[in-house]
């Protein structure tokens, strides 16, 4: 790796580089430098992400903007360029690879310690759509075409229950109907953005814990990492996709259903750190954020499901079942958010009226 790292355009010369972090699509190093400054290599799947070169496009325009507005170099992630000018480096076999500057002074946490620190992560991805309203989302690329278009993800549930593959369908009837009596409400976002009832703004879409660095001392929110899925979008979804993950009160894949639900007091401890950061929401986006709860939660089961009728090629599973039982927590989740619903709107409207 050490070859690859003298491609960058670095002060001095490279002393160690160690694999880093527990990313599962990209492959990470830690690399120290002989003056004691530290930076991240990654080689970018070429697997997961088909169009490199507009992906990172998207990371050095959004990183400059950000870097800009800030005098605080934590704040924004630091793309390191090629020697010859350029944001990534491609090897000999065709490998792409970057490099950022490393963070210092912060953690990077795989689950909460604490309600603040899922609070924090609110704030942080709040504060990534704030900084970059002024940013023309409609000129970045789609990474990933129709991530969150839900509708194109039920038109592919349906082409797998038409092919039926494996004969999978007949033993998941349940999950079936229940994706199916939802369809005709699963438009609702989609409808919105291409009407502009919605802004666009500039998403992140993969808004985990995992993807925010943390002051070590505080826990104060810096900002958020792994750019690679940044793209047009609704605020809605960033919202939306944190609390399916993060307000569960089960693991994403737990086969015991009584232990998935909503907890309502972490869908507030995130409305509200979100609602604060983010300001100048719309009053069509504020109302939007419970739905985009909802809608990311029965799209991802509704990709589970999907995965699970074609033979489980697209996420790995470690388990006969393994996507049934994903499909089965995302869709026990909806059904207490639709129990909850009321409550639901009522909290972002409460976390309005804290903001104003």
């Amino acid at each position: 790796m050490l070859e690859i790292v003298t491609y960058f355009a670095l002060p001095t010369h490279p002393v160690s580089c160690e694999k880093h972090g527990e990313g599962h699509v990209n492959r990470t190093y830690l690399v120290c430098l002989a003056d004691g400054r530290r930076c991240i290599l990654q080689r970018v799947s070429r697997t997961a992400f088909h169009d490199i070169p507009g992906l990172m496009e998207n990371i050095a325009a959004v990183t400059k903007f950000l870097a800009a507005r800030t005098t605080d170099p934590r704040a924004s992630m630091h793309l390191i360029p090629t020697t010859d000018g350029r944001d990534f480096y491609v090897d000999r076999d065709g490998e792409c690879w970057r490099m950022y500057d490393f963070i210092e002074r912060s953690v990077c946490l795989q689950s909460p310690e604490s309600p603040e620190d899922f609070y924090q992560s609110a704030v942080a991805f709040g504060s990534f759509q704030r900084m970059l309203r002024e940013f023309p989302a409609e000129t970045l690329h789609e990474t990933i075409p129709d991530f969150h278009n839900t509708p194109d993800r039920y038109r592919k549930l349906h082409a797998a229950l038409d092919a039926d593959a494996l004969g999978r369908a007949k033993d998941v009837r349940r999950e079936i109907d229940f994706a199916l009596a939802r369809e005709k409400d699963a438009a609702a976002l989609q409808t919105m953005r291409e009407s502009g009832a919605l802004p666009l703004r500039v998403t992140h879409n993969d808004t985990k814990l995992n993807n925010v660095m943390l002051d070590e001392k505080t826990h104060k929110a810096l900002c958020v990492i792994d750019l690679d899925t940044v793209m047009p979008g609704l605020a809605a979804y960033d919202f939306g996709d944190s609390i399916r993950f993060g307000a569960s009160t089960g693991a994403e894949d737990e086969t015991d259903l009584d232990k998935v639900s909503l907890d309502l007091e972490l869908y507030r401890t995130f409305a509200e750190g979100f609602v604060s950061a983010c300001g100048g929401l719309t009053d069509a986006e504020l109302d939007s954020l419970p739905l985009g709860a909802k809608l990311m939660t029965l799209e991802c089961g509704v990709r589970f499901l999907t995965d699970y009728l074609e033979g489980d090629h697209y996420f790995a599973v470690h388990r006969p079942g393994h996507n049934l039982d994903r499909t089965r927590t995302q869709f026990k989740l909806v059904s207490d958010m639709e129990r909850k619903w009321d409550d639901m709107c009522q909290i972002v409207r409460k976390a309005k009226e804290k903001t104003c």
